[in-house]
C-alpha cells in the first residue's frame, strides 16, 4: 500500500511546477509523491510527467469544483498562476481565489503559493516616478500575485508564501539573452544599472519547493524567498563571455526605455526592474541565498546553469 503524501501541483505543465513534479519523482525514498494538474492531460508535457511516474489528473485553475476533485485526498498543493498567458491581474487573483477555496474545502495541510511582492506599498500610485498601468497597478504581475496573498489567509489555508526570482530561462525563451550589436559584439540588455538582480534556475524553484514540503509544517505561515544567486548585469555579461568564449557587453539602459520598446508586457517589465533597483536591498534581503541553499543542496549558481544550457541559449 502506497502511503506516501500526495501533492497535487497546479501548472504540472509550466516551469515552476514541472520542477517540482521532477524533484518530487527524482526522490524515490522519499515522503511525497506527485499529482500532477494539467488542462490537457494527453498532451507531450503531461504524457511525458505520466511516463515519469506522476499522477497525472486533469483541472482547471479557472474552476473551483475542478480543483476541489484533483485537491481530494492530497496532503499538499503547490500554487501557481501563469500571468503571461493573459495579462490580466483580475484573472490572476480569480485563479487564486479558487486554488485557496478549493485547498481549503480539500482540507490540505500544506499549500505553497507562488508569490512576488505587492509593489504599492514600496511605490503608491500617485508616486509619478513610475507610471500606474491599467489605472491601479504599479508591476502588474507582481501586485496582483501579492495581493492574492490575503485570499489564502482569509480562507485559513495552512500556507507557506514563496517569494521567487527572475528565470535564467528568459535569456532563453522570452529573447533576453545575447544579442549582436551592429559591430557583431554580443550584448546583454536590461534596465538595471549596477544593481544585483536576483535570479535562480526554474528546476531550483522546484527544488525548494519540494525542500519547503519536507520540512512540514515548519514554514507554515512564513513568507520565504529564493535564488540562485544575485549577480550585477555586467557579472552576468562575463558569464556569458565565459560560457561562449566571446566577448558580451552588458548595455545598461533606462526603465524609461525598456518600456518603449512596445512589446507585449515591456510597461509591465519596465516597471519591475525599476522597482527591484529602487528597493534593491529589500528585494535581495527577501531572498538568502543560504536559506534557498539549506532548501535545495544542488542550487545552481547562474554560471553552472550557463555550462549547462548555453546550446540552448540563441545568440540572434
Amino acid at each position: 500500500m502506497n502511503t506516501k503524501k500526495i501533492i497535487a501541483v497546479a501548472g504540472a505543465t509550466g516551469a515552476q511546477g514541472g520542477g517540482l513534479v521532477r524533484a518530487i519523482l527524482n526522490d524515490p525514498s522519499g515522503a511525497f509523491a506527485a499529482r500532477a494538474l494539467t488542462r490537457d492531460v494527453n498532451s507531450p508535457k503531461a504524457t511525458a510527467l505520466a511516463a515519469l511516474g506522476a499522477e497525472v489528473v486533469a483541472a482547471d485553475i479557472d474552476d473551483v469544483a475542478s480543483l476541489e476533485r484533483a485537491f481530494a485526498g492530497a496532503h499538499g498543493a503547490y500554487c501557481v498562476t501563469f500571468f503571461w498567458a493573459h495579462f490580466s491581474p483580475e484573472k490572476e487573483l480569480a485563479e487564486a481565489a479558487a486554488m485557496a477555496l478549493a485547498a481549503k474545502r480539500a482540507g490540505l495541510q500544506h499549500v505553497i503559493w507562488s508569490t512576488l511582492e505587492d509593489t504599492r506599498p514600496f511605490i503608491p500610485l500617485s508616486d509619478t516616478r513610475m507610471p500606474t498601468l491599467m489605472g491601479k497597478y504599479k508591476v502588474p504581475h507582481f501586485d496582483a500575485k501579492g495581493e492574492a496573498n490575503a485570499l489564502f489567509t482569509a480562507a485559513g489555508v495552512p500556507v507557506t508564501f514563496l517569494l521567487t526570482s527572475f528565470y535564467w530561462e528568459n535569456f532563453i525563451y522570452f529573447g533576453m539573452g545575447p544579442k549582436p550589436g551592429p559591430d557583431g559584439t554580443l550584448a546583454i540588455t536590461l534596465p538595471i544599472g549596477d544593481k544585483k538582480l536576483p535570479g535562480i534556475a526554474a528546476d531550483d524553484i522546484g527544488r525548494c519547493a519540494h525542500g519547503i514540503f519536507q520540512r512540514e509544517s515548519e514554514l507554515v505561515g512564513r513568507t520565504v524567498g529564493i535564488a540562485g544567486e544575485h549577480p550585477t548585469g555586467a557579472q552576468m555579461a562575463a558569464a556569458f563571455a565565459e560560457a561562449f568564449g566571446r566577448e558580451v557587453r552588458y548595455n545598461a539602459i533606462s526603465p524609461e526605455v525598456y518600456r518603449g520598446f512596445g512589446f507585449p508586457g515591456a510597461e509591465d517589465l519596465g516597471n519591475m526592474f525599476q522597482f527591484k533597483c529602487d528597493f534593491n536591498e529589500a528585494f535581495c534581503g527577501a531572498r538568502s541565498l543560504e536559506f534557498s541553499r539549506g532548501l535545495n543542496p544542488a542550487l545552481q549558481t547562474f554560471s553552472g546553469w550557463l555550462a549547462a544550457n548555453k546550446s540552448s541559449i540563441p545568440l540572434t
